[in-house]
């Protein structure tokens, strides 16, 4: 099938980790993942005019990865995330302000670049900055109707609001969280959880108070739930050799995103994203290389409809 155009936009940096230097930041992990299936995954961030900033073109260009939506500031720095593991692999992130992509410009490329989109993937965290929001958003509003505009919430630190989650979900087609932020965006956004409400009846009340068409709900090692406003599908997950969790979430949207785009039935797409998802978790870092069998797998998990 002919590639889509899959725009990962907000946030890229260095990833400090136990084991040294990695390319992240979310949006970054999901572009790399959807040009890893075949898609031209596309990278819209901002990096400082520094060393770092060089480092992050050539490990993007290193990837396969264009660099033509990556600005540069002349002002701001490059930031380097340093990044703790607990025991089971999950990370925790101490992020730092004032840095490229709080700053990131609407330029007639961005433009161009919001017109051509089959999908999107933004966040939370590069809206931190009223710069930054105002171009995401005028990005997100720049995209044509039937573009997939995923919002991944990933939320960091103090860096989210409750207007930015409500803003956020009103303009995406479909949203990614875990199962500890669920009942937190709940409350933020006023909308009760039941004392004994499962996640399905959380996550298909969040569908349609914001006019979703797709939630997506990752359960760490126990899997996902996937909910539409006709279907819910459940998958156990793979059990793997935790390196760390790193970018497993931004791999499992990737899959998601690819499916969704070619008409895969929920089921497989479920399948597919928790592949991927699995499998970036045995390695170090959110942009490992994708082996033919992996990629395989992930690339064919079930029928279409």
């Amino acid at each position: 099938m002919s590639a889509f155009t899959v725009v990962g936009l907000g946030e890229v940096l260095w990833d400090l980790l136990p084991d040294g230097q990695q390319l992240g930041g979310a949006p970054a992990n999901f572009a790399y993942h959807a040009a890893a299936l075949g898609d031209r995954g596309i990278v819209a961030s901002r990096v400082g005019a520094d060393q770092l900033g060089d480092g992050i073109c050539a490990r993007l260009a290193d990837l396969g990865l264009a660099t033509h939506y990556l600005q540069r500031d002349p002002d701001r720095a490059t930031v380097a995330v340093h990044v703790r593991l607990d025991g089971d692999g999950q990370p925790d992130f101490a992020i730092t302000e004032d840095v490229a992509w709080d700053a990131l410009a609407w330029t007639p490329e961005w433009a161009a670049l919001a017109a051509e989109a089959d999908a999107v993937c933004f966040g939370s965290l590069a809206q931190r900055a009223a710069t930054s929001r105002q171009t995401v958003h005028r990005f997100l509003r720049d995209t044509r109707p039937g573009t997939v505009r995923l919002f991944d919430v990933n939320l960091r630190q103090s860096y989210y609001s409750p207007a930015v989650l409500d803003v956020s979900l009103r303009r995406a087609t479909m949203v990614k969280l875990n199962d500890a932020e669920l009942p937190h965006v709940m409350r933020l956004l006023g909308l009760e959880v039941g004392e004994d409400e499962g996640d399905e009846a959380t996550a298909r009340r969040l569908l349609r108070a914001h006019d979703l068409r797709l939630v997506c709900l990752t359960r760490g090692a126990h899997g996902s739930l996937l909910v539409t406003d006709a279907e819910t599908v459940t998958h156990p997950g793979y059990t793997v050799q935790v390196t760390d969790t790193v970018g497993a979430g931004d791999a499992f949207a990737a899959a998601v995103v690819h499916h969704w785009l070619r008409g895969a039935l929920l089921e497989a797409i479920g399948d597919a994203a928790n592949r991927l998802g699995a499998y970036v978790a045995t390695q170090a870092g959110a942009t490992p290389s994708l082996p033919p069998d992996v990629r395989r797998q992930v690339l064919h998990p079930g029928t279409h409809r």
